[in-house]
This record gives structure tokens, C-alpha cells and sequence, in this order.
């Protein structure tokens, strides 16, 4: 067994105060830090409001692609990040090139650690470009499996704050069979005053060659007052050697 790769402790202590920015579909997902070496990926991605407020109808799709470089790091490169509004009419939002980092063997430790870091480039005007870096953790145990994440982000450029976001994202799931895993998904935003908790259904098809397709889907309910009513995430991702 390897004890390999920790990343500089600074990296995890960053201070978590707040700036405000909004949400883009990645925001709405529970990294695994687990890495398959020399699995290609294709992943679509995507969420929308459903709000009485301005927020209705609103959201953000995505489309990345994918490489396991080797036993311990995947790199990712978000091609396409589009936002739309309540019209419906689509603008490219930026890019994104996202690395995870697998920390220790499968089973070394009681959960699994990773680490991920990305630049986010925006396109929007008036909105900085940033990165984003945090560890990722995950406990198979039986049918459960969980993920817990807690992602820093400071804004870059001339027009960056001098802040750090913070946000942490919680996943359970209970798998019934490698189809069909039932769980919940629950973000905490305190950037955004904006805590969310909802149901999600999520599976893997495999084939003899390898290959394999993921799909899930979560309704996120606003906890509190400031969060959007209802926001319906969806993911599909087709990986292949």
C-alpha cells in the first residue's frame, strides 16, 4: 500500500469567507476522489430553477471531457458551459480545466481522500475568473457509499475580491443493484445563504468491454428562506478505455 501525495496542508486551511457568484452546474455535484487510469469520459451535466422568484426557469448545462492520466490524477476539461434564462436563449458561459487527485489505495484508510483543483474561466462580463481547490472524501460501506466535499474558492484577475467561498456538498446512496442506487444529495452555500437537501436516483451500466454508462437525477428543496424553491440536477457520463 502507498502512503502517497498529500498535498500542501495550506492548500486545506484556506480561510471560508464569502463572495457572492453564481452557481454553475458543477456546483451541484459530489465528487468521488476515486481515479480509473487511462478511462476517457464524456459527461453532460446540467440543473434548473424552479422558483417563484426571478430564479424560475433559469440554469446551466455543461459538457466536459475527461482523462485518467494515471492510477492517482484525472484531468477535465469543460468544453461547453452554457447558461440560460427564463427566455430560454443560451450564452456561453466559459470554460473550465478541473484535476482530481486520488490520495491513497481504495481501502487504505477508513474513506478514501482525494483533492481537487480548477481554474473556471467566466465569460459573462463583470464576472472574475476563479479557482476552486478542496479534499474530497468517500466511504463505501456494504450497499452505501458517501461522498462528502469541501471546495474553497477565490476569485482571479483584475477584477477578483480579496475573499474565499466556501462549500461543502453531502451524497448518500444505498445500492439496490448497480442500476438503480436510491439516496439523497444535500449543499450548503453560505456565500448565498443558500442550503438545499433532496432526493436522488443514480446507477452504472457496465459492458463486458469495459466501458460504462453513469447516469443521476436529484430535486433539491431550499431550506431556508434564501434558497431557490426547487432545483432539478440531472448527470449522464459515458466512460470508455
Amino acid at each position: 500500500m502507498c502512503k502517497r501525495r498529500l498535498l500542501p496542508a495550506a492548500a486545506l486551511l484556506a480561510a471560508t469567507c464569502g463572495f457572492a457568484q453564481p452557481a454553475v452546474a458543477n456546483d451541484f455535484e459530489v465528487y468521488s476522489p476515486q481515479v480509473i487510469q487511462g478511462q476517457k469520459e464524456i459527461e453532460l451535466r446540467g440543473y434548473n430553477y424552479r422558483d417563484s422568484s426571478a430564479l424560475d426557469g433559469t440554469g446551466s448545462n455543461e459538457i466536459s471531457v475527461a482523462y485518467g492520466v494515471n492510477r492517482w490524477w484525472k484531468t477535465e476539461l469543460y468544453a461547453g458551459r452554457f447558461a440560460y434564462g427564463q427566455d430560454g436563449v443560451y450564452h456561453q458561459a466559459g470554460y473550465e480545466f478541473e484535476n482530481t487527485f486520488q490520495l491513497a489505495d481504495v481501502g487504505e484508510y477508513w474513506a478514501d481522500p482525494g483533492f481537487v483543483l480548477s481554474y473556471v474561466h467566466n465569460k459573462q462580463p463583470d464576472t472574475p475568473s476563479s479557482v476552486e481547490f478542496g479534499p474530497l472524501f468517500e466511504k463505501r460501506s456494504g450497499r452505501i457509499d458517501q461522498r462528502i466535499n469541501f471546495i474553497w474558492e477565490k476569485q482571479v484577475g483584475s477584477q477578483a475580491g480579496g475573499k474565499y467561498a466556501f462549500r461543502t456538498a453531502y451524497s448518500f446512496g444505498y445500492k439496490i443493484r448497480s442500476g438503480f442506487i436510491p439516496g439523497f444529495e444535500a449543499y450548503y452555500r453560505p456565500v448565498d445563504n443558500a442550503n438545499q437537501l433532496g432526493p436522488a436516483i443514480s446507477g452504472e451500466l457496465r459492458t463486458a468491454q469495459g466501458s460504462e454508462f453513469e447516469y443521476s437525477v436529484a430535486i433539491l428543496y431550499g431550506l431556508n428562506q434564501l434558497a431557490p424553491r426547487k432545483t432539478i440536477v440531472f448527470r449522464m457520463e459515458y466512460g470508455f478505455f
